[in-house]
């Protein structure tokens, strides 16, 4: 086989593969919850082993006061949930973890409404319209302060809530105080568990 005839072929077959590359990427960038999947594919977090921490009523972490802006643009502060139990879940779209742990934790915020418990989602990467899109997607009808700028509410919970520790959830008494936590994808029926114990309180 002649030279030019190899050379000719190899071409055709590199711009065969950029083009093939070109399409898919063009596919993903229509659903800005997979554009962010992809782009997040590459960070690292530290995936938790699902360990869950009680603290003694007299013992629990205390945090600052902290305050945000939602994914629909409204403002949320620590403020204005004392009195409820707050159940507080760490997250970005990208971590698989987070996602697979989702539709539970929307299962669970429709099951303790009646009873006045609060979730709140804390995003530390996501824009407003990918966390929007992971709302639709899963279900989650509570809101998430977005973190991913300021840090300001990771920043609120340090000792507490480790940034990179992601998903991290937290159950928080009517008074401001850390009651559990549980570090990695939660348990439905343990994270229900804990709720109940604060609430019962």
């Amino acid at each position: 086989m002649k030279k030019e005839t190899v050379r000719r072929i190899a071409i055709t077959l590199v711009v065969m593969l950029i083009a093939s590359f070109v399409i898919t990427l063009a596919g993903c960038t229509q659903d800005p919850l997979a554009q962010q999947y992809r782009e997040g594919s590459s960070k690292n977090y530290i995936a938790g082993d699902g360990t869950v921490t009680e603290f003694a009523k007299s013992e629990r972490p205390s945090f600052e006061a902290w305050s945000g802006k939602t994914e629909s643009g409204l403002f949320l502060n620590s403020e204005s949930l004392l009195g409820s139990v707050v159940v507080m879940n760490w997250w970005y779209a990208a971590c698989a973890p987070c996602r697979a742990e989702a539709p539970d934790l929307a299962a669970l915020s429709q099951e303790f409404e009646d009873q006045g418990v609060q979730f709140v989602g804390v995003n530390v990467r996501d824009t407003a319209e990918t966390a929007l899109a992971f709302d639709r997607r899963f279900g989650i009808n509570f809101p998430s302060v977005l973190d991913a700028q300021s840090g300001a509410v990771s920043l609120a919970f340090t000792g507490v809530v480790s940034p990179q520790a992601v998903p991290t959830t937290l159950v928080i008494d009517k008074e401001g105080k850390v009651a559990s936590r549980i570090l990695g994808r939660i348990d439905a029926s343990i994270l229900r568990t804990l709720i109940e114990s604060v609430v019962n309180e």
